[in-house]
């Protein structure tokens, strides 16, 4: 198997750069126009997949889920969405109808276990939960991340696609987070002006959390460093998408959230590491430099960052205060609500807390809504052993499928992206689910048409 480099429309890219661009501007000056756009976007993939022809559907279900999982901070943050789930549940909806015109494939039945063993945990909530808890509203809440998964891995399940779909599918996906990053310069010009401490920042992210956009920006980083090794043909297009990189990540930076940044540099050494040595002579060369360009890029985007900071972004990865002081919880609290959510496993090692249980205890006990950081320690206290089945079959059916083809150049990255950000942000958005889907896509690759020589007489 030989990685592609691949030439394509190169003005179409700039165009779409540019109205992406424009529509940052048109959410910061003009907000209302944001439930326009999401209402225009999901009416264009949902006629789309309706429309196109039977071989084009499972494409455009993948750019359809793509752009939404892209853009879900976005509206979010802006309020665009017609609810606070919506991406989610609109990735659900378009694999569901993949499912409908294509089907499933039969081997992916690890995964209707896992659908069918959330179940359990949703009949205990509406025993354990509190009157004054919304039964409906907190299942949706914890319990969409995990089906949105299991749907979305029912339909990439061992799904034939070809190379430049997954490179689509990563473009449609990284277009929204241009406007994010775009939007985020508008709404804070000035980093100086609103830093106070090294703590995680909202006044930094678009005035919402930053965790979820730092997340979403480390997937944003991750996207253009494909781009820049596979499809950035010409100088001009490596300068662009450069730009773009440094300007992403520049703004993942200072939201001083950190589980974002070190998941994106875990998942682009994933992948790196694949496409260096799926390659042959040539394209190592190549790859050799695009790889340095990218480090002095990063480099750069680092001193900026830490110079338009007072040098507080270098405490806050040094795990140390605005005085220069050393904090003792490195994890900024989740350890300890990890160790909370294992109390509750212990304590009901069966079938778990239920559903959205351990959020409602936090709220009991007066400390607010703390939604869990760690989808691995929510699993196991709400879940019981029930939870731990999910788990196995999270982890090794992927790899099963893994020892059997391993076209994939993207599997590792994939993965490492959906593990690294549970482990942070939990599944509070769709990115963790989707991204994990796609590692179980079955990529091939154009084969090269065969030569004919004349015979000579």
């Amino acid at each position: 198997m030989r990685v592609k480099f691949r030439n394509y429309n190169a003005d179409n890219y700039l165009t779409l750069i540019l109205i992406h661009i424009g529509m940052a501007f048109a959410l910061h000056f003009f907000r209302p126009i944001g439930k326009l756009i999401f209402i225009g976007v999901f009416l264009y993939f949902f006629l789309k997949i309706i429309l196109v022809p039977n071989q084009e559907k499972v494409r455009m279900v993948l750019l359809g889920c793509a752009y939404f999982v892209g853009a879900e901070v976005l509206f979010r943050m802006t309020k665009s969405g017609l609810s606070y789930e919506a991406s989610k549940y609109l990735v659900i909806l378009f694999t569901l109808m993949g499912i409908f015109y294509r089907g499933v494939s039969g081997k992916g039945y690890p995964y209707f276990i896992y659908l069918i063993l959330l179940v359990p945990a949703i009949v205990v909530a509406s025993i354990t939960l509190t009157f004054d808890a919304s039964f409906r509203t907190n299942i949706a809440f914890v319990l969409s991340g995990p089906v949105c998964l299991g749907i979305a891995a029912l339909f990439c399940y061992d799904r034939k696609v070809p190379q430049k779909t997954v490179l689509e599918v990563l473009n449609y996906m990284m277009l929204p987070i241009i406007t994010t990053t775009c939007y985020l310069f508008l709404y804070t010009p000035s980093i100086k002006d609103v830093l106070t401490s090294t703590a995680s920042n909202s006044a930094t992210s678009g005035g919402f959390g930053p965790n979820q956009v730092a997340t979403v920006l480390g997937l944003g980083m991750f996207t253009l460093v494909v781009r820049l090794f596979l499809r950035s043909p010409g100088t001009v297009l490596k300068v662009i998408n450069l730009i773009l990189f440094g300007a992403m990540t520049f703004r993942a930076f200072v939201t001083f959230s950190r589980g974002g940044v070190i998941a994106a540099v875990i998942v682009i050494a994933a992948f790196l590491w694949v496409l260096f040595w799926k390659s042959n002579y040539h394209q190592k060369n190549q790859i050799l430099v695009s790889f340095f360009l990218f480090v002095i890029a990063a480099l750069f985007t680092w001193v900026i960052s830490s110079q338009q900071t007072g040098g507080l972004l270098d405490k806050r990865y040094a795990n140390e205060d605005a005085l220069g002081r050393e904090k003792e919880d490195v994890a900024t609290g989740r350890l300890d609500l990890f160790m909370e959510e294992m109390e509750g496993f212990v304590e009901h090692p069966f079938f778990g807390l239920g559903a959205s249980r351990t959020k409602n205890m936090r709220v009991e006990a007066g400390i607010g809504h703390l939604p869990s950081h760690n989808e691995i320690g929510r699993l196991l206290s709400e879940h019981g052993i029930m939870g731990i089945i999910t788990l196995l079959i999270l982890i090794f059916a992927p790899l099963s499928y893994r020892s059997t083809n391993k076209k994939n150049i993207f599997f590792y990255a994939f993965l490492a992206f959906w593990f690294a950000t549970i482990n942070h942000s939990g599944m509070r958005i769709a990115a963790p689910s989707f991204i994990y889907a796609l590692a179980l896509l079955n990529v091939t690759y154009e084969k090269k048409p065969p030569v004919y020589r004349k015979q000579l007489k």
